[in-house]
């Protein structure tokens, strides 16, 4: 058996995914350490849970004990090859893995559930992890995301599954092979890297063919697979849907039973959809489905997914979205539970590529909403595309309702608006920003 490494550096320990490797790694007894280039919730956390962590890009200012040999390095894709830290690393022969490779070894030789898809892949495995958690499983749950009010996006009671996203992005998903797999959706994304369409759905055929046991595949995905979806003829499929104050009650068939008035908590069909990948990927590994129906009244919700509060008059919804799809989602949702109140979208465009891909696609969806208001670009990684800017979004924008606005401004735009529902959407700092509104405005989330 080859020798595991007792010590593992990672690059960018403060992302969401990396921060629940490192967290595995610990509780596995392993010495960790990383470096992030800012500190947040994450690192301070990180921090107090043991492991020590630098925000000094520099090797100088390297922990004494990352430069023994059987030191390992994780390293996640955002991360540039021009790093110092990474450069020394690979110049002087250290063992230097990426996160999907690391994540793949981990999962090897383990019965693995892996979401996959364009949208959706958080909020599934989170509905995966809390049907394993209410129903007495042995498994190991690696989230992008975090249940709300809970810092761990690292949730474990034992091996005998591993629970996984499946993420596109750097075609990373390619290096999983797992038992099973629930695809959502594959609109195309992240064509800074596939370049064409059609290079992104090969990238998803691919990862398809690398699954050992059952695919669970979206109504109207064009893959091999059990089928699931909402009012339309699948293998496993919702119907009777009714609308409720706080979510939905409805119907389920599988392709071995029936189910009649279930009852999830959240908002959004889409939330709908993903529970019911959930459903029927914990169904293929013969978890009871009536144990798993009977904990969607108690599903936590995750953090920055339709998260929904009150402030004095006016409704807010917190949102990942960050796609054109995913948006017209948390529309739908405002227009089925809000259809007589005005609705502000504030939307914090991600990634310059993505904007510039998309373009007329946000352009159209925006113009649903009652009042537009834009943030600047998010860049993430990127470096800045000419003429792709968030004032040129506002200014092709077909609509009468319509701003830029700082990110420090968001407080005053909610109160001077004259709408009462608000969607804050994004995938970049306006999460952040949004923390900050609740602490100052004693926001109550709703129950």
């Amino acid at each position: 058996m080859r020798h595991q490494p007792q010590t593992y550096y990672f690059i960018g320990i403060g992302g969401v995914g990396m921060s629940a490797l490192a967290r595995l790694c610990l509780l596995q007894g392993k010495t960790v350490l990383g470096y992030d280039r800012v500190q947040s919730r994450i690192t301070d956390e990180l921090e107090e849970e043991g492991i020590p962590i630098l925000f000094n890009d520099s090797v100088e200012a390297l922990f004494d004990s990352v430069f023994q040999n059987e030191t390992q390095i994780i390293f996640t894709a955002a991360i540039p090859d021009s790093h110092p830290q990474l450069s020394y690393f690979i110049e002087n022969g250290f063992n230097v893995k990426k996160r999907a490779l690391f994540m793949a070894e981990l999962c090897a030789n383990k019965p693995t559930l892996a979401v996959a898809g364009t949208h959706g892949k958080t909020t599934t495995t989170a509905f995966l992890t809390h049907i394993f958690s209410k129903t007495g499983q042995s498994f190991t749950s690696i989230m992008g995301g975090f249940f709300q009010n809970d810092s761990s996006n690292l949730i474990s009671t034992g091996d005998d599954f591993m629970l996984v996203e499946a993420d596109e992005y750097d075609r990373s998903f390619l290096h999983l092979h797992p038992t099973i797999s629930g695809i959502t959706s594959i609109d195309s994304d992240h064509l800074d890297v596939y370049e064409t369409r059609e290079a992104f759905e090969n990238a998803f055929a691919q990862f398809s063919s690398q699954v050992s046991q059952q695919r669970i595949v979206a109504h109207g995905v064009p893959l091999e697979g059990l089928t699931y979806g909402i009012d339309v003829p699948a293998d496993y499929r919702i119907h009777n849907v009714k609308t409720l104050v706080n979510g939905y009650e409805f119907d389920l068939t599988t392709p071995s039973e029936e189910f009649s008035k279930i009852r999830l908590n959240q908002l959004g069909e889409h939330n709908l959809s993903n529970m019911l990948c959930a459903l029927a990927m914990a169904d293929q590994v013969n978890v009871s489905m009536k144990a798993a129906l009977d904990s969607m009244v108690s599903f936590p919700g995750v953090h920055r997914r339709m998260h929904l509060f009150q402030w004095d008059n006016k409704w807010l919804i917190d949102d990942y979205a960050h796609h054109p799809t995913e948006i017209r989602s948390v529309l739908k949702t405002l227009k089925t539970f809000y259809p007589n109140e005005q609705k502000c979208v504030i939307f914090q465009p991600h990634l310059f590529s993505r904007t510039q891909d998309f373009y007329q696609e946000f352009l159209k969806v925006l113009t649903g909403f009652d009042e537009v208001i834009l943030l600047d670009i998010y860049p993430a990684r990127e470096k800045p595309i000419a003429g792709v800017t968030s004032s040129k979004m506002v200014d092709d924008l077909m609509h009468s309702n319509k701003k830029l606005i700082k990110k420090d401004e968001i407080s005053e735009a909610i109160m001077g608006s004259q709408a009462t529902v608000f969607a804050l959407l994004g995938a970049g700092d306006i999460g952040e920003e949004i923390q900050q509104l609740k602490l100052k405005s004693k926001l109550n989330e709703k129950a």
